[in-house]
């Protein structure tokens, strides 16, 4: 289903495709009148699923020029109702990366294919879960120039992958996250050297989990709230690290 937002300039489908035999349905969005090739940003979801928060930031990634699409890796209408069922959902695929990284992918070809797309140039992105799936993208061997993740899980059970990363990466965390502690911030990073992987990384002081979402609250002490400065300063090196990477 195709609609136009005439006050943004922007163009929204929802689209239908298939990983293996499950139905999923991403979210497109891309701005203008629908002329000419341009980079392109797969947005994966926090746990929750594919919800509005997602569809927001794929808008705005639409607004910086690029054609934005916000991939589906629970399948067709699959939320999570709390957190909870949230956490059964995300753990599916956490514990089969290949899994992850197969539905990933699905997504992604989905974007590489469309006539608007410069499949030469495309980054991954994700929020929470979403940000440790673009990861584990990455570390398949996925042509991408780029992942960024923000507040996203860093580990992985098979760190010796990150030999197949070809493009470069950004992680923005929260200082405070109690989600993805010291230690893994410290083993991510013994990984990214090991494979020479060309990475950088932005941490926010105050920030904890989920720093990026109104939504998460203002109690830093449940482990995860929203924090302004954080967001807004995670979006602008978001901003800066495309710029290089699709220069």
């Amino acid at each position: 289903m195709k609609k136009v937002n005439p006050r943004a300039g922007l163009r929204t489908e929802v689209i239908g495709y298939k990983h293996g035999d499950e139905a999923m349905e991403g979210y497109l969005v891309f701005e203008g009148t629908g002329k000419g090739k341009r980079p392109g940003a797969i947005v994966v979801h926090a746990w929750t699923g594919l919800d509005a928060y997602t569809k927001k930031r794929t808008e705005q990634l639409a607004k910086l020029g690029y054609i934005a699409f916000a991939i589906d890796m629970y399948g067709k209408g699959v939320k999570a109702k709390d957190a909870e069922e949230a956490a059964r959902l995300a753990g599916i695929y956490r514990a089969d990366r290949r899994l992850m990284r197969s539905r990933a992918n699905a997504g992604l070809e989905v974007l590489k294919k469309h006539a608007l797309t410069d499949a030469k140039r495309i980054a991954a992105m994700g929020y929470c879960f979403g940000g440790g799936v673009a990861l584990e993208l990455a570390r398949s061997g996925a042509d991408i120039a780029g992942v960024v993740s923000f507040h996203g899980n860093l580990d992985t059970p098979n760190p010796e992958d990150a030999k197949n990363i070809k493009g470069k990466v950004l992680i923005l965390h929260g200082a405070d996250d109690p989600i993805v502690p010291p230690d893994q911030v410290i083993a991510f990073q013994d990984e990214m050297r090991k494979a020479n992987v060309d990475w950088q990384m932005a941490i926010y002081g105050g920030a904890v989990h989920a720093f990026t979402n109104p939504e998460s609250g203002d109690d830093p002490s449940r482990g995860a709230a929203y924090n302004e400065k954080a967001d807004r300063r995670s979006w602008e090196a978001m901003k800066m690290f495309f710029a290089e990477i699709f220069k």
